[in-house]
């Protein structure tokens, strides 16, 4: 195991830096930059060029590349080019919300996705399978913008209600930050939701036709008691990797929900950068984002060990 861990681990830092080469120069190569954007088209040379000199601009890429993953490497994410603020602070607040987000949909999109995929699949071709598959094809057909949009609507609608617009942290009020962060929370649990139904119907119905499964039943055993017996180990283990891609998804993927309910999330932030060219805001976040798409990896990993230590990883 601790031969594995060192693998992965190395592993993971040069996926680290790979993709950090790739984020690098993808951002040189949009169009623009900084300057432009803070002096606009029309500019006096020199004091574009000063600009430029002072955010490092003018010297050629690898030699910027090296010195941001220099301080990177000594624990210093840099300065925003724009908000003139430490990038490790504002990630660290910002990721915080997406956080709050991704874990909070993941709970609620297994607590309805798991169950109701069993249901569906140990009532298969019956009418309740019929409404759970229906349902799983509308949330993956829906796009999450408008989703979002539609409970925004409906409620306001229905009710007189809507969100606040300015986010509170859970530690300032619990109960503002949850009627702020409930209906982002409902939007993507939907969608997730129906996935996860859709891949335990289909896990369950695959694991019912194996042989150590028929055979259980033709010795008299009960559906019910098969699943709970025999299914449910078999199901849980691509189920943890499935749950895996659905937390790396959203963290990565938030800036849809986050935009449409004004939340300072991780993605907002990345738009933002982006918007702006601030470079250092966007690699940094980018960095963090594929650090914790590795993290998440590797519990998925070890958490295969404990479900059934009868797999081998390495």
């Amino acid at each position: 195991m601790a031969v594995y861990l060192i693998k992965r681990l190395a592993a993971s830092v040069l996926t680290a830096l790979l993709a950090s080469i790739v984020v690098f120069l993808m951002m040189r190569s949009v169009p623009g930059d900084v300057v432009g954007q803070m002096l606009g088209q029309t500019s006096d040379p020199v004091a574009t060029q000063a600009l430029r000199e002072f955010f490092g601009l003018d010297q050629p890429a690898w030699r910027q590349y090296l010195g941001w993953l220099s301080r990177v490497v000594s624990g210093d994410l840099g300065t925003s080019w724009t908000r003139g603020q430490p990038v490790g602070g504002l990630i660290g607040s910002a990721l915080l919300v997406t956080l709050q987000l991704a874990v909070a949909t993941l709970v609620l999109a297994t607590a309805i996705g798991v169950p109701l995929g069993v249901i569906a699949a140990m009532n298969e071709g019956k009418l309740v399978d019929r409404i759970v598959q229906s349902f799983t094809l509308f949330g993956l057909a829906a796009p999450v913008f408008w989703v979002g949009l539609m409970l925004l609507v409906g409620i306001s609608t229905a009710t007189g209600w809507s969100p606040p617009l300015l986010y509170v942290s859970p530690t300032q009020s619990l109960s503002e930050n949850l009627s702020i962060m409930a209906l982002p929370i409902v939007s993507l649990a939907v969608l997730q939701a129906a996935a996860y139904s859709q891949f335990v119907r289909q896990s369950v119905v695959s694991a019912f036709t194996d042989d150590y499964v028929r055979t259980a039943v033709a010795k008299g055993m009960t559906r019910n008691v098969v699943f709970f017996r025999h299914v449910l180990r078999n199901v849980a283990i691509p189920l943890v990797t499935f749950m895996g891609l659905i937390l790396v998804q959203i963290l990565g993927g938030a800036v849809i929900i986050e935009s449409l309910f004004s939340l300072p999330g991780l993605g907002r932030l990345m738009l933002s950068a982006i918007e702006t060219r601030d470079y250092p805001v966007l690699q940094g976040a980018l960095l963090i984002v594929v650090v914790l798409a590795m993290a998440v990896n590797l519990g998925v990993d070890m958490l295969y060990r404990v479900i059934d230590p009868r797999v081998q990883v390495g």
